[in-house]
């Protein structure tokens, strides 16, 4: 018995197992249990994770299951297959009747368009032959998919929006402006340059190659640095713990609005997108008319930071800040203006606030920040249990959420524009394209801690908490109708993470006395940064005051008129007239208080990589 028990067999059997067998078995089963003790969860998690270096943390049974689910009932519409069998046949002639006018020189303008954001064949090169046959072939391709993985009769809108971004991607991999002998421009490069663009494209991808295996920023990256020629604004850090820098901007003018501004901006990346370049920082700016501007600088944590929660963020970022803000400048109410993540944090605290009387928040500015997640974009696409559980293992072995695998998601939200785009230009063309101060923060990437991550994913994401009134801060359920101060929304109509739909359904949870929406051309990032004279900028703008009629999303942007500009001006405008009056500057952090200037801005967490 015991030579036996000596060399156990790999895994032991299950529980129940062990628990009916009786006599020698039973004392076999004991011993091998003692000596193989296997928590298969944790085997399983360390599966996950090391998949998840290879997918981008993209769950492999959650796009199973939704190209299982597109195809079991594709398969079951003979009407929708006959449609699809007869659109082909339609395209197809239509192409060759393309072909056949194209082949003689005759003048078509195709048959098939791309989207309005596919600029792959807008060259000249392209609208001659033989290319623009290619290019008119791919996307007749193109459109037959579009096709098949759209209105599919029961299939659940998840599982058919995720097979068509799948869809998407392998039809844009497989583009003919990614190969050399199908991209006319390319080959004119390459015979200008007598290949010369081809070496220069192979040196690119080695030095991106070695940038990324040795996790240093991108070419070009460095003429931007942190405290030298971006996030250069005067200011002190005032506070410091284990969470936050909070940074005191240095006064510009002689007298300020005695109201102070508190920025929270999202974790999710540095905090400086705020005050990014001297031309385009919104702390300078504000600083400028007489805004006593704080900001807070969120640390970028580590693997000892895997506990960190989502009422950490609120209770050791927003309130802590609150707290330190109340002791340098008391007895002031304060605007509160949060960006995206940093947004709907703020959102919490202001709701949890005026649930227990705390009425130090003056006014709340929210900049493409999301509360409503029922239509939370094409983020959404990697939002289902399977994805959110297989996310959660992937953070488990680590502690946090891993900077190259959530860029990785955001890329393939415009795979066109931020891989395939590059991949044209840095490799076959041979050119890099120019680095900014806005791609360059873009670079500059934080990381997600595990149980912060996972509660934000689940109770916002997944079940709608805070928008049905299910979200509990110190044990309570908050309620966004509770916040009464006035607000200030700002969406952009090229939000691939907060939708300009979805950041608007504010509107129909928040009781305020009047809530001021603004939509703003651009995307998540630069819509924010869109300081006055840049260029080819517009917005629209409106009130909704306490008792008026709600309107829908597109009943508004039919009514509200388009105004060209920055909405930084308005926004300003908005603070201005709910500050009561001009004093001299504030002391810059509080001495006497225990809350002594710590060093000059940007701090020190603003350098954590």
């Amino acid at each position: 018995m015991a030579n036996i028990a000596a060399v156990p067999p790999p895994l032991a059997p299950p529980k129940a197992a062990a628990n009916l067998a009786v006599g020698p078995t039973a004392e076999r089963l004991k011993i091998m249990r003692k000596h193989w003790t296997i928590d298969y969860l944790d085997f399983d998690r360390l599966v996950h994770a090391l998949q998840s270096n290879f997918t981008l943390s993209i769950s492999p049974a959650s796009l199973q299951e939704a190209f299982f689910s597109w195809a079991t009932h594709l398969a079951n519409l003979p009407g929708k297959r006959t449609e699809l069998m007869m659109d082909y046949l339609i395209k197809t002639s239509m192409y060759f009747d393309y072909l056949m006018h194209a082949a003689t020189w005759r003048e078509h303008p195709g048959s098939f368009k791309p989207l309005s954001q596919d600029r792959r064949f807008g060259a000249g090169e392209w609208q001659k032959w033989p290319y623009n046959a290619i290019s008119q072939g791919f996307l007749m391709i193109e459109s037959w998919w579009q096709c098949a993985t759209t209105r599919i009769h029961g299939l659940p809108c998840h599982h058919e929006s995720v097979v068509g971004f799948a869809t998407r991607q392998l039809l844009d991999m497989y583009a003919p402006s990614n190969f050399i002998f199908t991209n006319p421009e390319v080959l004119k490069k390459t015979r200008e340059q007598y290949g010369c663009n081809l070496v220069h494209g192979w040196l690119n991808f080695c030095e991106d190659a070695r940038r990324v295996l040795n996790r240093e920023k991108p070419a070009g990256a460095e003429a931007f640095r942190v405290g030298e020629n971006i996030a250069v604004t005067p200011g002190k850090v005032v506070f410091r713990n284990n969470l936050i820098e909070l940074i005191q901007y240095s006064p510009m003018t002689e007298q300020v609005y005695s109201e102070p501004v508190l920025i929270v901006p999202a974790w999710i990346m540095k905090y400086y997108i705020l005050d990014l370049s001297p031309n385009n920082s919104l702390a300078k700016f504000l600083v400028e008319r007489g805004h006593t501007v704080f900001m807070i600088s969120w640390k970028n944590p580590g693997p000892q930071d895997r506990d960190l929660s989502m009422d950490d963020y609120r209770a050791q970022g927003v309130m802590a800040a609150l707290d330190a803000l109340s002791t340098i400048i008391p007895e002031r109410r304060i605007h509160a203006l949060g960006y995206c993540l940093g947004g709907t944090i703020l959102t919490i605290a202001a709701a949890a606030m005026a649930r227990d009387d705390d009425n130090r928040i003056l006014s709340l500015t929210l900049l493409a920040a999301q509360n409503d997640f029922t239509e939370a974009g094409e983020l959404m696409l990697f939002i289902d249990e399977s994805q959110v559980a297989y996310l959660e293992d992937s953070m488990w072995h680590k502690g946090f959420l891993d900077t190259q695998q959530m860029a990785g998601a955001f890329q393939l939200l415009r795979s066109n524009d931020l891989i395939w785009s590059h991949y044209i230009h840095s490799y076959l063309m041979g050119e890099r394209l120019p680095m900014w101060d806005l791609m360059a923060w873009n670079a500059d990437t934080t990381r997600m801690p595990y149980r912060m991550h996972s509660e934000y994913l689940r109770s916002l994401f997944l079940d709608n908490d805070l928008a049905e009134g299910r979200y509990h801060v110190a044990g309570r359920p908050i309620f966004l109708s509770d916040i009464q101060a006035p607000v200030f929304m700002v969406a952009t109509t090229q939000d691939h993470v907060a939708p300009w739909r979805s950041v608007y359904k504010f509107l129909f949870f928040c009781n305020a006395e009047e809530i001021t929406f603004v939509l703003c051309s651009g995307g998540h990032n630069a819509g924010i940064v869109s300081e006055p004279g840049h260029h080819d900028r517009y917005f629209r703008i409106s009130t909704r005051k306490t008792g008026e009629k709600h309107l829908d999303a597109d009943s508004w942007a039919e009514r509200t008129p388009e105004q060209s500009g920055s909405w930084w001006i308005p926004l300003e405008n908005w603070l201005t007239g709910r500050s009561t009056s001009l004093v001299a500057p504030p002391s810059t952090g509080a001495s006497e208080k225990g809350l002594p200037p710590l060093g000059d801005a940007p701090g020190t967490y603003v350098f954590q990589e």
